[in-house]
């Protein structure tokens, strides 16, 4: 697949899912002669008070945010107007609920500044119901130090997933270090992660990490997502991390996510 048609099916992908959520009733809004934005929850966290109130506060945080910076690209441009202003948008979705407890939610952006194409990003909250709080991985590993055993061989088994994704999409010549070299062996740089679901009721299959365009790729390419089954993993759990993995990623996850 050529370059120009990757970016058009990238940019395709990103305004369907734009205008579907368009549809919606936002949860929370901004709506000047600057900038339209809306963050919207699905059903399933609008069930939980406690993580619907997290979420719907980090929404209306972002909003807030990018409002006066939309004010000031308005002051600053006399031309900003003439197609309209900005357009954002933020989605909070369930992934999957782990041992009745572990909530794990993929939160997708979508951002037009009327540059040369839009934008998107992505990341993810892992949710403990039993605390109402967010958490990380780490309880489920027995050590998660920066170029620790885990770590490294979390990068090194996300590698291989997106070699094998690049490869899939007829992308191999982008499967080279140069486009790894940010993924570190650190739970802060090796990428947004969830618990993906299982073919085991309440388990997890493993993890799945997800990587914006650009991040991994050109923006053609669009948005990564890697796998790592939890056998990989299986020398590195804690007892915890050994109750809630099992199983196999069920067919079809891989075209959901």
């Amino acid at each position: 697949m050529n370059s120009v048609l990757k970016l058009s099916l990238a940019l395709l992908l990103i305004n369907i899912s734009h205008s579907l959520a368009a549809d919606l009733k936002p949860d929370a809004t901004v709506k000047t002669k600057s900038i339209e934005a809306r963050v919207f929850l699905d059903d399933g966290i609008k069930a939980d008070a406690a993580l619907a109130a997290d979420c719907l506060a980090e929404g209306r945080k972002w909003l807030d945010k990018n409002a006066p910076e939309a004010a000031a690209a308005r002051k600053a441009d006399p031309q900003f107007s003439r197609e309209g202003g900005w357009e954002f948008e933020r989605k909070y979705e369930i992934r999957s609920v782990v041992a009745d407890r572990y909530v794990s939610i993929l939160r997708n952006d979508y951002m037009n500044t009327r540059g040369a194409h839009p934008n998107s990003d992505v990341n993810t909250i892992l949710w403990d119901k039993a605390d109402n709080k967010r958490i990380s991985i780490r309880p489920f590993f027995a050590e998660t130090a920066d170029n620790g055993a885990t770590m490294k061989a979390m990068v090194k088994a996300i590698i291989t997933s997106l070699k094998a994704e690049k490869k899939k999409r007829d992308a191999g010549e982008t499967a080279t270090d140069e486009w790894f070299k940010e993924l570190k062996p650190s739970l802060l740089k090796i990428g947004a992660v969830t618990l993906a679901p299982s073919t085991e009721a309440g388990k997890s299959s493993g993890l799945t990490f997800y990587y914006p365009p650009y991040a991994v790729g050109p923006y053609a390419e669009g948005e990564y997502v890697a796998f790592v089954p939890w056998e990989a993993l299986k020398p590195y759990l804690t007892a915890e991390g050994a109750r809630i993995f099992g199983g196999a990623r069920p067919k079809g996850d891989d075209d959901a996510q």
